[in-house]
């Protein structure tokens, strides 16, 4: 490595690194703050205190990377313009790729691991951390008092074509209460509903209690009798597990796991949410990038600065970089969410426009 990609590196690095420390401390602070109250009546020890926001380390670092990327960036070539350093350099012969690829090499490298880091340990650190939360609620209750887990609202596609809604799902026992399923055709035509008060999981089957099976025309009109059972075995491949899984939500999940889900879900004919899955999906292929992408937005801004558009000043405009790429992120996957763009695109849209306004505001520097 040249003495030039040393220099410009080396600056890179200490302020990415002095950004994140500072951003860490401050969310950390902050949160405490924020909860402070209930931290003092909960009367909450210390180390889980410390045990949560060690877990939460990894989330912290993905969501600070790309702006710490984006200052390091506004703050060195800012700084390089101010002393005239880049005016040397350009009248060298250097061009503007050569000046930034050792930048453009690292936010890459950032990115990779902030897409290792979201894949591998961010879903677990959000499963834990929600653990640590749950202990530090009960540590302000009666530590006597047992209460036992109960998920309400349950709602799940499962195979077959089936629908389930829940009112109540016990893991512990097994049993839920106020059971709706809708079963639908190819076309997503209804043609059966079963409600039932209780279902129990036992010996592998679901039985349920006090049950009331509607059929279905093509027309959505009840054909036949509705059918009543006390008492009924139901051939459901769900098990208590599958249900239980319903409260992971894709953030929670790695690309494998989210990947496999949407898989399930696909033989059930839920085509809004397998779009909106796989917006998801496609997303934690993209957004670690926007490290890369943050640098390739700061690399014009900061070189067509003025020499005194240095320090705070970069910050100033890495927010306002920032806040309008993340906007558009949004908007395009709103966009895709309501059907008006396929999930790939609208997961990398924001993105690929990004990168080439960024391309095209480094070919129009001088």
């Amino acid at each position: 490595m040249r003495i030039l990609d040393r220099h410009i590196l080396k600056s890179v690095i200490t302020i990415f690194v002095s950004c994140v420390f500072v951003f860490l401390f401050m969310y950390v602070i902050i949160d405490v703050l924020s909860k402070l109250e209930d931290i003092i009546k909960s009367q909450i020890h210390y180390t889980l205190l410390i045990q949560y926001y060690i877990t939460y380390l990894p989330i912290m670092f993905v969501q600070v990377a790309p702006f710490s990327c984006l200052l390091s960036t506004l703050y060195t070539f800012s700084k390089l313009n101010h002393d005239n350093e880049i005016i040397a350099m350009r009248a060298a012969g250097l061009s503007i790729l050569y000046i930034t690829k050792t930048v453009i090499l690292f936010g890459l490298m950032i990115s990779l691991l902030v897409f290792w880091i979201n894949d591998r340990f961010a879903p677990k650190a959000m499963l834990t951390t929600q653990k640590i939360i749950a202990q530090m609620d009960e540590a302000g209750k009666n530590r006597n008092e047992k209460k036992t887990e109960v998920l309400t609202n349950v709602s799940m596609y499962g195979l077959r074509n089936r629908l389930f809604f829940i009112n109540k799902f016990y893991p512990t026992t097994k049993t839920m209460q106020g059971i709706t399923i809708l079963e639908q055709d190819e076309e997503q035509n209804l043609t059966r509903k079963i409600i039932a008060n209780k279902g129990a999981y036992e010996d592998g089957l679901w039985k349920f209690y006090q049950s009331i099976t509607y059929n279905f025309d093509k027309n959505g009109q009840i054909i036949d009798e509705p059918l009543y059972f006390e008492e009924e075995i139901m051939t459901i491949p769900e098990t208590p597990h599958d249900f239980l899984a319903q409260r992971q939500r894709p953030e929670y999940m790695t690309i494998n796991q989210l990947d496999n889900y949407i898989w399930k879900l696909s033989k059930s004919g839920a085509k809004t949410v397998i779009n909106t899955l796989n917006i998801d999906l496609y997303q934690k292929f993209f957004s670690p990038f926007s490290s890369l992408i943050m640098i390739l937005l700061g690399i014009p801004f900061s070189l067509i600065m003025r020499k005194r558009a240095t320090g705070l000043s970069s910050i100033g405009f890495s927010i306002m970089v920032g806040f309008l790429y993340y906007i558009l992120d949004a908007i395009c996957i709103a966009i895709g969410r309501g059907g008006l763009l396929p999930p790939i695109l609208a997961a990398s849209g924001g993105h690929i426009i990004a990168i080439i306004f960024s391309i095209y505001l480094i070919n129009k520097l001088p």
